[in-house]
């Protein structure tokens, strides 16, 4: 990823962080159109990058809206074949189902997500992938 773009990733995440435990909507509002327009500006170019978009979604309160930014970083993330992200962007993505009372579909991010998960190294994510995997078929 261009680490320029990565900066102002990073940098808008942590104000929409800070916005969020003031709870200052309009300067929110303000940081979470500019790294929409970071992502819009990129798509589809040499710069597009599925960080950005997973941001993007983790930062957006319409949780359909949400799943739908995270389902194009999906994509983007297996353009790149980037097993990380496509881990951790499942995991978001069923994590947000489960709250739209959409389990199956849940499920079927986390079956993506472990299959994806078994190439990575963060351990800690793999764990939470199964564990909520497992917790899910059991209910």
């Amino acid at each position: 990823m261009n680490t320029k773009i990565y900066k102002e990733v990073l940098f808008l995440a942590k104000e929409l962080m800070s916005c969020a435990h003031k709870k200052d909507q309009t300067g929110f509002d303000t940081y979470y159109e500019e790294l929409k327009q970071i992502c819009n500006d990129n798509d589809d170019t040499d710069k597009d990058h599925p960080v950005q978009w997973e941001t993007l979604g983790d930062f957006t309160d319409d949780l359909e809206l949400a799943v739908s930014i995270y389902d194009k970083a999906l994509l983007k993330a297996a353009a790149m074949n980037s097993k990380d992200y496509l881990s951790s962007i499942g995991f978001s993505a069923a994590l947000l189902k489960i709250e739209l009372g959409e389990k199956a579909s849940a499920i079927e991010y986390l079956e993506q997500a472990k299959i994806h998960s078994n190439k990575i190294i963060d351990k800690e994510l793999k764990a939470e992938i199964h564990d909520l995997l497992k917790e899910l078929k059991e209910a």
